[in-house]
């Protein structure tokens, strides 16, 4: 069973199939399952400076992060190794020594 993308417009999981076109029964959205691929295939991220960032990178933090729930802050200079692209506003999923599992966003990177 393949399992369909949520609707763009309301985030609802009941989408369900029609021909060629993908429904939302909630919010009565339409949209093309080949624009949905398309529009996955382009997506692209960039640090700070403008260069691609592609998954496994090495990215350097240019500012100190505040980390939510902690008193703790990721310095200027941190380098986080072996990084993973995700959809979502913090982009970069990865692991920082001495912090753990965190996700950051790819506008406070650069790559190293």
């Amino acid at each position: 069973m393949t399992t369909l993308p949520p609707c763009p417009k309301c985030a609802s999981a009941y989408t369900y199939e029609d021909g060629a076109l993908l429904v939302c029964p909630e919010c009565a959205h339409e949209w093309s399952a080949s624009a949905e691929a398309a529009t996955e295939a382009a997506r692209v991220w960039k640090d700070a400076n403008g260069n691609l960032l592609q998954d496994g990178d090495s990215v350097t933090v240019i500012k100190d992060l505040k980390v939510k729930g902690s008193s703790a802050v990721v310095k200027v200079g941190t380098k986080v190794k072996n990084i993973r692209l995700i959809d979502g506003d913090h982009d970069i999923d990865c692991k920082i020594d001495g912090f753990g599992p965190m996700q950051l966003k790819s506008e406070f990177v650069k790559k190293a």
